[in-house]
């Protein structure tokens, strides 16, 4: 059996389309971990100040929920559980203060603590008060608090780990959770060479299997059993060939993320500025080099202390005056994913005591997107990017006028007219 769950995990972290690679390995995953932190401070924030209000819609946890389940190769529906159901009542954390305190102290104390013992320790605490509704699935939320001590959850985790391992593990209840997120953590270090400390690792894995990817390996010893399940593994890997053809094709009729980056990297250097490439992407492969080629390796003026800088240090490029070092423009690239993290970064560099020099804050993305990004910075959380004067550079404008720009242009005036300011009515 060991043999088997090893060929299997070997044979998932190649699959291009399964969610080692399609999402574990995704650059935007890492990115969500810090503004999804932050907008769980802000939940807890409202609560202790008495104005998060009695209604999931429009609120900072539909926010956060809503960031979480927009990472769809796992998440998908993770909002569900949220959401008010006004003839049960449920979740009974709007409309009872009380159950809501016991809420914002569950996450509080999950901020602020480090250990198994305390964030486990705060599950029981919650779990004692039943509250109707609030169900595992607040599990998503700490995992992205502690991805070393909380796996993920949802159905198709449940499903993939009974089949794993013969359990009969049930959704809805939060001690059977607690016993799966042991069973999970075995798991876990018998093939953690495989896997990671990160337990969104063997979540994914679980989840394949769950969602009828992948067929977990026969419980007993039968030699008929192995070669059935053997034969579904082949398949598998005969699909995921299709898919990956499926999606290379697509990428050649796309822009990537990287690619835009490179443009705005080169655009940025022919203007005279100096250029930050976000510290997670430095080392992607770019034309005959590397994207951080001929960029900084040091922000000026962000250190260990400066609040934000960790955040901001992930904005995907920055253009920088040269001789006063200040930053000038900042450039979100939304690709494909929510809009919510990049917003975030550029909130922290906005509202922080280094954005005196700067002039502009843009989202890039794909022309067809717009519609979707005015909808995102609806939402109360983003109700001071009025403000900030965030503008909208579509993908086809940065591809029809860049090397005009390079050539002729001076400053942000250029990028500026072929953007516009994205003006949000409430």
């Amino acid at each position: 059996m060991t043999d088997l769950i090893r060929d299997l995990i070997l044979r998932w972290r190649d699959d291009p389309a399964g969610t080692y690679q399609s999402w574990f390995l995704w650059d935007e995953r890492l990115k969500n971990f810090r503004s999804i932190r932050r907008g769980l401070q802000q939940v807890v924030a409202e609560v202790t100040e008495g104005t998060f209000g009695v209604a999931y819609r429009g609120s900072s946890l539909e926010t956060v929920v809503h960031s979480i389940a927009e990472q769809r190769q796992i998440f998908k529906g993770a909002d569900h559980a949220f959401l008010w159901k006004p003839k049960l009542r449920i979740p009974d954390i709007y409309e009872n203060p009380a159950n809501q305190k016991a809420f914002g102290q569950l996450l509080d104390t999950c901020l602020c603590c480090n250990t198994e013992e305390h964030v486990v320790s705060a599950i029981h605490a919650i779990d004692a008060r039943k509250i109707k509704g609030l169900g595992p699935a607040v599990a998503n939320l700490l995992y992205f608090l502690h991805p070393t001590i909380m796996p993920p959850f949802n159905t198709a985790i449940v499903k993939g780990y009974n089949a794993l391992t013969g359990s009969k593990v049930k959704l809805g209840r939060r001690e059977e959770y607690l016993a799966m997120r042991q069973g999970i953590l075995k798991l876990n270090a018998t093939y953690r060479s495989l896997l990671s400390n990160d337990l969104g690792a063997i979540g994914g894995l679980l989840f394949d299997l769950g969602s009828g990817r992948y067929t977990a390996p026969p419980l007993e010893d039968d030699e008929t059993a192995r070669k059935l399940w053997e034969a579904d593994l082949h398949q598998v890997r005969e699909q995921s060939a299709k898919e990956t053809r499926i999606l290379a094709a697509e990428r050649e009729m796309d822009h990537t993320h990287t690619e835009i980056q490179g443009w705005l990297r080169d655009l940025g250097l022919s203007l005279g500025y100096d250029v930050w490439i976000a510290a997670n992407d430095r080392s992607r492969p770019w034309q005959d080099g590397k994207l951080g080629d001929g960029c900084l390796s040091v922000l000026p003026g962000f250190t260990t202390e400066t609040q934000g800088a960790e955040s901001v240090r992930l904005i995907d490029v920055l253009w920088l005056d040269q001789e006063s070092h200040k930053i000038v423009a900042a450039f979100e690239v939304e690709h494909s994913t929510t809009i919510y993290s990049g917003i975030v970064r550029m909130l922290d560099l906005a509202l922080g005591s280094e954005a005196q020099a700067l002039e502009g804050l843009f989202l890039v993305a794909p022309d067809k997107r717009e519609a979707d990004v005015r909808e995102q910075l609806r939402r109360p959380a983003f109700r001071r990017i009025a403000d900030l004067k965030v503008r909208y550079l579509p993908y086809g404008a940065l591809e029809k006028d860049r090397e005009a720009i390079r050539r002729f242009g001076h400053g942000l005036k250029p990028i500026k007219e072929i953007s516009h300011l994205l003006e949000v009515v409430q």
